[in-house]
């Protein structure tokens, strides 16, 4: 699914962040707490909107809000061991922001941070500039190192979430291929069944017709057969009566009445 406007925001937004954290900043800098209080408010609708993004990716997006918030919290302490013990706890992200990444900015700037208070807190207990040197020194090698080591096994990590979406991207696809199959098969015989119910009515309605039209030529035949017989029986009826009176008549006048 592609991301909404609200997503591309937050994620630009959480990148100036991680920019932001990165550098050596004032104390009086102001924009990033104002920057992470907005993230706080996007991430909250994010959450609330009906399109959100999946849940693993809600939650990198939590944890790296979470994270620079704390580092904010972090850095308001007073002294340098409280600071170092506040990074201890921080959980930067799992995963980068942007594509250009090869390792999550928190990550970075978790190790920088903690290494920067590591180095103020020995400075401060041990007060000496020669061994804090060599304390940066081997905080900055012990930095490197780990950075190599986050850096194998985010990639290692990037590949096996890469090969997860590429095998789900797969699965969905054959998935939707065979109910795109299942589909057409349905949809070809619905045609043909509608196309063979199409012509039994029309076989019907043709049949109706030519049953219609003989009925129609039978009435009139029966009703002109009805006239002619009324017409016949009618002067048949006729004659008869005619011959019955003319025989009366003879009848009478050839045998007078008796005296």
């Amino acid at each position: 699914m592609a991301p909404t406007r609200l997503q591309l925001n937050l994620m630009r937004l959480l990148s100036r962040c991680e920019a932001l954290a990165a550098e050596r900043r004032d104390p009086e800098e102001w924009r990033l707490e104002k920057y992470v209080a907005a993230l706080e408010d996007m991430l909250r609708e994010l959450k609330q909107q009906s399109s959100k993004p999946a849940p693993e990716l809600l939650n990198e997006y939590s944890r790296k809000v979470d994270f620079l918030k704390g580092l904010l919290e972090a850095e308001k302490l007073s002294s340098s061991t409280e600071k170092a013990l506040a990074n201890q706890f921080l959980a930067p992200g799992r995963t980068p922001t942007t594509t250009k990444e090869r390792t999550p900015a928190t990550k970075t700037v978790h190790l920088q941070t903690k290494a920067r208070c590591t180095g103020k807190m020995r400075s401060e207990l041990l007060g000496t500039v020669c061994f804090g040197a060599a304390v940066s020194f081997l905080l900055v090698y012990r930095f490197s190192c780990c950075l190599a080591s986050d850096e194998k096994q985010s990639a290692v990590e990037l590949d096996a979430v890469l090969q997860h979406h590429q095998d789900m991207q797969e699965k969905l696809a054959e998935e939707m291929l065979s109910l795109a199959r299942s589909l057409k098969n349905n949809t070809l015989a619905a045609q043909n069944v509608i196309k063979q119910d199409n012509q039994t009515l029309s076989h019907s309605l043709r049949m109706a017709d030519q049953n219609f039209e003989k009925l129609k030529d039978e009435s009139d035949r029966l009703e002109q057969h009805a006239k002619k017989s009324v017409n016949w029986l009618l002067w048949i009826m006729l004659i008869v009566v005619c011959f019955i009176f003319i025989s009366m008549i003879l009848f009478i006048r050839i045998f007078p009445k008796l005296k």
